[in-house]
């Protein structure tokens, strides 16, 4: 005799099989070729955006199946990749030096009755649908070379401080750093003075050479590594972020490498320029004895230059640099006390003797920040070595309001998200 079971368990399994092809229905309606608009270096896309996209399709007669604005992007679908690419080529000439960011992609052609319901096609790796997949590595030797000179230069200004006289100090070939001094006393004074300040060493003496040796800790130098990478992997997700990547991935693979994997990208070589970018910072004095009219018709003060905004606007800079990003040791955006969105930045202490000998000298007058990006120019020299293009734009202006050090903040942002953003950019330029 056949097992019976009750009526309402033939019922359960017909609406589980309904309900499980119902959600599955997004995975056969594929993807639709894309163009993807989003704004690189804070700039904003929106509805004036996506109307001069649309009239620029229209005005070349290139077709596409519709156009829509969603979470600060401009997503245009096509139905092939001829027309898909003919619009990329064209909107990438349009909007050069808009500082929006084209990028090929592929998007789910799912209907929206389906979307609303929360039915969505599944996220397909690599290895079913395709794109990019990078493998980078931190190059650790380099940040601890920059950290010790950093460090050596911070030792010089805290004992010249405490009227500690010495011989030299120099970085060792063991990752230490050795402070000189003349004799035994002022060896014990420096090597108290130093351990003083700085717990995460391990400070040791030689009374023959009256010397100082200092060395992080183990667990400072992991902290130093882990830091270095996470650094990397806010600047690659920050960049990620300019391809329009539905789905990526960005993760950190053993103790210095970060795998980047771009599901969907079909233009390889612009996921490779962005994400290769390298970056630099300058701190300027803005002229503000220049006529911009004057300037912007080629007649510029000597000794100074025109730069613009991130939105087009002319500033003409003083060409000496007070400072670059290689002083830079940390910036991060937070709000001050009346609730105002700033950016807080640490230097080194080169840099902090910098930025006080400029700033004491000219407070209430403007001080610029230059961001500078090098990427790959698609060309090579006679000797094959890659020509790195620049770009430079002035990312924010503000006013000394009293003598800086080691540590300052900027104010006068607009918002705290154009506050994270300079964040990282500063980050990034160190």
């Amino acid at each position: 005799m056949l097992n019976r079971y009750p009526l309402w368990k033939y019922i359960m399994v017909v609406a589980v099989l309904l309900i499980g092809a119902l959600y599955a229905l997004p995975n056969l309606y594929g993807e639709d070729p894309a163009v993807q608009i989003t704004g690189a270096r804070g700039a904003s896309v929106d509805l004036s955006t996506l109307d001069t996209v649309k009239s620029t399709l229209e005005k070349d007669k290139i077709p596409y199946q519709s156009i829509a604005l969603e979470n600060g992007t401009v997503l245009v679908r096509f139905k092939n990749t001829d027309d898909q690419i003919e619009a990329r080529d064209l909107l990438n000439a349009d909007f050069k030096e808009a500082g929006l960011v084209i990028a090929l992609n592929l998007a789910p052609a799912t209907p929206e009755w389906l979307e609303a319901i929360g039915a969505n096609p599944m996220k397909l790796g690599l290895d079913l649908r395709g794109g990019v997949h990078f493998l980078m590595e931190v190059d650790m030797d380099a940040a601890m070379e920059k950290l010790l000179s950093q460090q050596e230069d911070t030792f010089r200004t805290e004992l010249r401080e405490a009227k500690i006289r010495y011989r030299g100090i120099r970085v060792g070939n063991d990752d230490n750093i050795e402070v000189m001094l003349r004799n035994a006393n002022e060896m014990e004074e420096a090597e108290r003075e130093l351990a003083k300040l700085h717990p995460d060493m391990v400070f040791t003496t030689d009374s023959d050479r009256f010397a100082v040796s200092a060395k992080f800790t183990e667990a400072r130098l992991q902290e130093i590594r882990n830091y270095a990478v996470d650094q990397n992997i806010t600047i690659l997700r920050n960049r990620v972020n300019e391809l329009g990547v539905a789905e990526p991935l960005v993760q950190r693979q053993g103790a210095s490498r970060i795998v980047v994997e771009l599901p969907g990208v079909q233009d390889t070589a612009r996921a490779k320029e962005i994400l290769g970018a390298t970056a630099t910072l300058e701190f300027r004095e803005v002229d503000d004895s220049a006529d911009l009219a004057a300037a912007a018709s080629g007649r510029v003060p000597p000794g100074s230059e025109v730069k613009m905004t991130r939105d087009g606007r002319p500033v003409v800079l003083k060409k000496r640099v007070i400072l670059g990003g290689s002083s830079i040791t940390d910036a991060s955006s937070s709000f001050d006390e009346y609730s105002r969105p700033q950016v807080n930045i640490s230097l080194d202490s080169e840099g902090g003797s910098k930025m006080a000998a400029f700033s004491k000298n000219n407070v209430g007058k403007l001080m610029a920040t230059v961001f500078a990006e090098y990427k790959d120019s698609g060309k090579r020299d006679a000797n094959g070595k890659v020509i790195l293009s620049k770009h430079e734009e002035v990312i924010n202006q503000a006013t000394i309001q009293s003598a800086l050090g080691r540590n300052f903040r900027i104010t006068g942002i607009d918002s705290q998200a154009e506050a994270h953003n300079l964040a990282l950019l500063l980050r990034a330029g160190a």
